[in-house]
């Protein structure tokens, strides 16, 4: 029996899909991994005083050093490592643009005000000696949601597994990992919004195994003077990204997916040959609305 369970976290809407024929059994499993959503949401919040994330940027602050425990030391060797596969663009401490650029407003920030945030950016400025976390600048800053939602979604995957649920989805705002693979179920249908309309799928593509992310220009932007800016920052220059409007990635995980989907789009159109070097299942679509990837070959166009 499909049973499924909608929340709200994160700032975004989530659902949990499992085939369980117990449904008491089903709602404990789904209590456990909303939990587990919601402990990696406080723990890594950036408005909660009491998160590690605080904690950590307390310190980078004022310069200095900050032990971290192994799942927060997990999630930093992954940051460093996609920021030297992205050479430099996957940057965990380019968040502190956020002081410049407000999406919910009608004016772009002046370039003072992104010129003197970029000597605060760059994972290269950090010293990681496992488990010491070192801020030889002061003032700099962290953030963890570039890849937080995804390994909630992989958590999540992996606690209903070893509660022996055998087939599911998990969907945390279109960041999806799926649950087992077992022959007699049919592939997930996954839908692909349209960059242009995101009220709209564009394409759907069957997946049974695995994990899916996207990444576009259409999540968050400014509109000033007809010309969009999306909330995909160049850390080397503080400007929006242009080139490509949405990227979608297939992977084993939903970290891996998510990630390279956003590092793709902070290539512009380099990161169509970059993506068809990885050899993962992918499409892209550019700001003209072209499209290509070899997922295009197995979607359902939608008319």
């Amino acid at each position: 029996m499909l049973w499924s369970r909608k929340f709200s976290v994160m700032g975004t809407e989530c659902a949990l899909y499992l085939f369980e024929d117990n449904e008491r059994y089903a709602d404990e499993i789904s209590d456990a991994a909303v939990a587990e959503v919601l402990r990696i949401e406080a723990k890594y919040s950036r408005y909660r005083l009491d998160s590690e994330l605080s904690a950590i940027n307390g310190v980078a602050a004022r310069g200095g050093s900050i032990e971290l425990d192994e799942e927060t030391s997990g999630l930093l060797d992954y940051a460093f490592a996609c920021y030297w596969q992205s050479g430099g663009l996957f940057d965990i401490s380019s968040g502190i643009l956020r002081r410049a650029w407000d999406f919910n407003g009608a004016a772009l920030p002046a370039p003072s005000s992104i010129h003197d945030l970029i000597p605060l950016i760059g994972l290269d400025k950090l010293i990681w000696q496992r488990p010491l976390l070192i801020f030889a600048t002061a003032g700099m800053e962290i953030d963890f949601g570039g890849i937080g939602k995804e390994y909630a979604a992989d958590r999540v995957a992996e606690i209903c597994q070893a509660a022996g649920i055998a087939y599911g989805l998990v969907d945390l705002g279109g960041d999806i990992r799926l649950i087992g693979h077992p022959p007699d179920r049919n592939p997930w249908p996954i839908r692909i919004r349209n960059p242009r309309e995101p009220a709209t799928t564009i394409a759907t593509f069957h997946v049974a195994s695995g994990a899916v992310a996207t990444s576009g220009s259409y999540e968050r932007y400014l509109e000033v003077g007809g010309q969009r800016y999306c909330h995909l920052l160049n850390p080397a220059t503080g400007w929006p990204v242009q080139g490509l409007s949405s990227v979608t990635v297939a992977a084993q995980s939903c970290m891996v997916a998510g990630s390279i989907s956003t590092i793709a789009m902070l290539k512009g159109k380099k990161g169509i040959g970059w993506l068809a070097s990885l050899g993962l299942p992918h499409l892209w679509i550019d700001e003209q609305g072209v499209s290509g990837g070899d997922l295009l070959s197995s979607c359902e166009l939608d008319q």
